[in-house]
């Protein structure tokens, strides 16, 4: 059984004692200090073919090539922001009508030729792909953060439209995408962090009205094309995880173990219904804990959730501060 193999047996629940993992995402200064360390060439994928990782992520969002140099969607667009909160190119819109003032994606410019080469390279391996689709974050950026949630209550009718303009976008370019994919990736992964260390950014009722709708456009493109479908949010989200399972979720990443209801025990009422990724603390655990203290944190959190999970940190980007022999640790305990 291959990697690929392993990890879809677990997607699907149908997972055996042989365990599997993911790394993550080493960061940009992460990778030269484990090359370092393992004696190997400072790549990405050199530090994932050491761990003898099963899994691999492409994102499909670098497919739009405009001709001007323009990101598919940019709500900086004629203004200046430097913050979150900061006003974006809808902060003042108030009708409707003039959402389509803004200059929409056009699906001409995708091209994702690059993107089927790479995952053409590791057809052995549980590749993750598909467009992003992080549209809670980019609407919020295009309102400005406090803006957007006010606008919930003030005027539900413009969040409402620009929201579905943006998934509008991803739906179709998600659609064109996995049309060209075919059968070569088995999982769709797209991520939208809508928790805090404590709880939700928004009411549950806002969150059914202004997000969730939205998630099943996109679980729906997916499915079409025979998916299965993973959730990345950080944060507090457990008020929302049975809405989640109904709205065709198969996979929930990365278990961000620290936030409120999001260990691996307050977890274990949804095994008959998800598979998990994550679940090893990375806000602080990974930082401090010694290589042993790690295995045997890997083996508690297996048991309580597996078989069907694949051991993985509970943040996919892993910061300069996490000691190789940590990760090392994580990737031998996963693989008992």
């Amino acid at each position: 059984m291959n990697s690929r193999e392993k990890v879809l047996s677990i997607f699907r629940r149908k997972g055996t004692e042989t365990g599997a993992m993911w790394t993550g995402h080493p960061n940009d200064k992460t990778i030269p200090i484990y090359a370092d360390e393992w004696g190997i060439e400072p790549t990405r994928e050199a530090i994932y073919s050491f761990l003898k990782d099963d899994c691999r992520w492409f994102m499909a969002d670098g497919g739009y090539k405009h001709p001007e140099g323009r990101t598919a969607l940019d709500p900086s667009y004629g203004v200046v922001r430097d913050s979150f909160n900061a006003d974006g190119y809808f902060a003042h819109t108030e009708n409707v009508a003039d959402v389509d003032n803004y200059p929409w994606p056009d699906l001409k410019y995708l091209d994702f030729s690059d993107i089927y080469a790479d995952i053409d390279r590791f057809d052995d391996k549980m590749v993750f792909t598909g467009m992003w689709c992080p549209f809670f974050h980019v609407v919020a950026d295009f309102f400005g953060m406090e803006n957007y949630f006010a606008k919930m209550y003030d005027n539900p009718k413009i969040v409402e439209a620009v929201t579905e303009r943006i998934v509008d976008y991803y739906v179709a370019a998600n659609d064109m995408f996995f049309s060209g994919l075919g059968e070569k990736a088995d999982a769709m992964f797209f991520g939208n962090d809508f928790g805090t260390q404590r709880d939700l950014f928004i009411s549950p009722d806002n969150f059914k009205r202004f997000v969730l709708p939205y998630f099943k456009k996109i679980i729906n493109v997916g499915k079409k094309h025979n998916k299965i479908i993973m959730l990345h949010s950080c944060g507090s989200i457990y008020r929302m995880i049975p809405d989640l399972i109904d709205a065709g979720i198969d996979v929930l990443h990365p278990i961000q173990a620290q936030a409120y209801g999001m260990d691996a025990k307050s977890l274990m009422q949804y095994k008959n219904d998800l598979a998990f990724l994550g679940g090893i603390d990375a806000q602080s655990f990974f930082v401090r804990a010694t290589p042993d203290e790690i295995k045997d944190e890997v083996r508690r959190v297996r048991d309580l959730l597996g078989p069907n999970i694949v051991i993985s940190p509970s943040h996919e980007e892993i910061l300069p501060n996490v000691p190789a022999a940590n990760i090392l640790a994580m990737a031998e305990a996963a693989r008992e």
